[in-house]
């Protein structure tokens, strides 16, 4: 699985939330609830912990010539209706 990103907004989300969209696409590696948001272009949150934080990520999937790859755009700490989502899965 490839990942990418917007640098400079990596860098202002460790500034103000704590992790750069590198760190955050750890999440992927573990279990994780995935939703399709109502958006153009296509977009997915995923829910996942990061380290003890349960957080809520929006992507793109988008293709180039090695293939697909997601994009991350930005991540929050989920809210209570977030968590309960994750819950149903894994609890």
């Amino acid at each position: 699985m490839r990942f990418d990103w917007d640098d400079s907004k990596s860098k202002i989300l460790k500034q103000t939330r704590g992790y750069t969209l590198q760190e955050v696409a750890n999440i992927f590696r573990n279990d994780y609830v995935e939703r399709i948001k109502n958006d153009a272009p296509e977009q997915f949150i995923a829910i996942a912990y990061l380290g003890n934080i349960l957080v809520s990520v929006i992507y793109e999937i988008r293709y180039d010539e090695e293939g697909e790859y997601i994009w991350l755009i930005t991540y929050w700490k989920s809210t209570k209706k977030e968590r309960q989502i994750y819950e149903q899965y894994f609890y």
